[in-house]
């Protein structure tokens, strides 16, 4: 059974100046214990939405989320059901994670479960802390004290002392220099890997998500578009948003060139187009693409194009 499972899952919320937003709509994911799933996606498809609403932070317009086999709440008031604090979740802004008033064990002792006492309690902060690689010193610091990379581990030292079963990282390492997000991957895949922890790895780098996931959903304007085992996913991408994410990864060649870019710009989400969402940026669009595509079986993938088939035969445009 996966940990995660969210099921047909819709987010919508109103813009004074816009209307109704549908920023996610008739998602399925699934995360099982020990895996990473990436998801992956230009800015604005959704991804935080589809995150936020996954850990219960927003209030799905429609569809469920089940972590562990039970409905996810909502949280009240800051705090998160008892049997749901073992889902934690990781944020892009390190800076704006932490309490900056607050000591980083202070915050740390926060999500300890109750049934860990007097003296215990401290051992675990320095256990935690050393965990992600920092002196239980630390503990008596405040955020402003540490880089980017550091706060970042200490708010994964802070989910982890919830223990829990699945972590959401939603574009973890996006603010930090290219050490740090070394640092803060290999940490987050040593705890799927030693804890049999369930990862929802969110980001737009496609090539970072190739390297750490071992399946890959893509979406696109609220919608899954494609998904697959990762390194399937990125040797034949059959949609044609995804050939145009894997044809934007940098290369290494002798000859230099510019990387390939996507025409236009992901549509608004108060005024989705009709039929196939991506269609008015696409090659391959044909009259069919009218009406919109389901997700469907395609060889170990499942993926939203009338021309998937054909599209992958042919490889991508140039």
């Amino acid at each position: 059974m996966s940990l995660l499972d969210v099921a047909d899952l819709s987010v919508e919320f109103r813009s004074p100046s816009r209307g109704t937003v549908r920023a996610v709509e008739g998602v399925d994911l699934q995360v099982a214990a020990g895996e990473v799933l990436g998801l992956v996606g230009e800015s604005g498809c959704g991804k935080s939405s589809l995150a936020r609403a996954a850990a219960g932070l927003a209030v799905p317009s429609g569809g469920t989320v089940r972590f562990d086999g039970e409905p996810v709440q909502p949280v009240r008031w800051r705090r998160r059901a008892e049997s749901q604090t073992r889902l934690q979740m990781v944020f892009q802004d390190p800076y704006g994670s932490l309490n900056p008033r607050r000591t980083v064990g202070s915050q740390i002792l926060d999500g300890i479960p109750a049934s860990v006492t007097g003296a215990q309690r401290a051992e675990r902060v320095a256990d935690l802390l050393s965990r992600v690689g920092m002196s239980p010193d630390a503990a008596r610091r405040f955020p402003h004290q540490f880089s980017g990379g550091q706060r970042q581990r200490l708010a994964i030292a802070r989910a982890l002392a919830a223990e829990p079963r699945l972590i959401i990282a939603d574009e973890p390492v996006t603010a930090l220099d290219a050490s740090a997000q070394a640092q803060v991957v290999s940490l987050l895949l040593s705890l799927v890997r030693d804890l049999d922890v369930g990862l929802l790895f969110i980001s737009h780098d496609l090539a970072l998500v190739h390297e750490i996931a071992d399946r890959t959903a893509v979406m696109y304007l609220g919608r899954i578009v494609e998904t697959g085992p990762t390194r399937q996913l990125m040797a034949q991408p059959r949609h044609p948003y995804t050939q145009a994410l894997v044809r934007a990864i940098p290369q290494i060649s002798a000859e230099p060139s510019l990387p390939f870019a996507l025409m236009g710009e992901v549509p608004d989400g108060a005024n989705i187009p009709a039929g196939c969402r991506f269609s008015p940026r696409c090659a391959y669009s044909t009259d069919q693409c009218r009406t919109e595509p389901a997700l469907r079986p395609a060889v170990d993938s499942v993926v939203a194009c009338w021309r998937a088939e054909e599209i992958a035969s042919m490889g991508a445009p140039t």
